[in-house]
């Protein structure tokens, strides 16, 4: 798994190498059904470029994707930097990110993998960055709210293909902050201000096809759509 983190950090240093822009970290496998889609058992975590994130309002191409799918998640915001200190514990850094986040969005994110038939172990997606491929963000709310337990719903073409809740994720959205807290300490993710975080699918992932059009209810939050070139 070491190996697999120091692969993945590879990629991005050649990516902003290339003109990239690092943005913020990512989790995945955060929800129990993604967990037995994809046969895997443990949280991972990985990084956004800006050039990752794709507008709302634009139709998303599938141009240079291989077998997209598409998921809803929460995104949290951070408004400042958190900085790694020398005491910091798992525990004191997961409070002062939580403490750090000024907002929170319904967000949808492509994933997309390098492997055949999206089959692969857990330090191959992590190798793989997460098969994390474009990320949605919706309008932003004010933070710190209620998120737990909230009905989600996730529509293609206006009809719903899975429902659940905000409790999908980790079976509290707030104990993100603990996974992506552990999870820095250990591999030194940076936490800049603006960063986006996205909190890890509330469904299974649903395959992406030209011509859909994909929408993410939260209760509380705007609605969030896209259409498919």
């Amino acid at each position: 798994m070491d190996d697999a983190y120091a692969i993945q950090a590879r990629n991005l240093r050649s990516r902003v190498a290339s003109g990239e822009s690092y943005i913020g970290p990512k989790l995945g496998f955060t929800s129990k059904s993604k967990m037995e889609q994809m046969g895997v058992s443990d949280v991972i975590v990985g990084f956004l470029t800006a050039e990752m994130k794709h507008p709302a309002d634009r139709p998303l191409s599938l141009a240079g994707l291989i077998h997209p799918r598409i998921e809803p998640e929460l995104v949290f915001r951070l408004g400042q930097p958190v900085e790694l200190r020398a005491d910091d514990t798992p525990e004191s850094l997961s409070l002062r990110i939580r403490e750090s986040v000024d907002a929170v969005a319904v967000g949808m994110e492509v994933i997309d993998s390098r492997y055949r038939n999206f089959k692969f172990s857990l330090s191959d997606v992590v190798a793989d960055n997460t098969s994390a491929a474009e990320f949605i963000v919706g309008e932003w709310q004010d933070f710190p709210r209620e998120l737990r337990g909230l009905p989600v719903e996730f529509l293609i073409n206006d009809e719903p293909v899975e429902g659940s809740t905000t409790d999908a994720i980790l079976g509290d959205p707030f104990i993100v902050f603990d996974q992506l807290a552990t999870m820095t300490l250990r591999y030194g993710f940076e936490l800049p201000a603006d960063a986006p975080i996205l909190a890890g699918a509330m469904t299974a992932a649903h395959w992406l096809e030209s011509g859909q059009r994909v929408e993410t209810r939260v209760e509380g939050f705007p609605a969030l759509s896209v259409t498919v070139a």
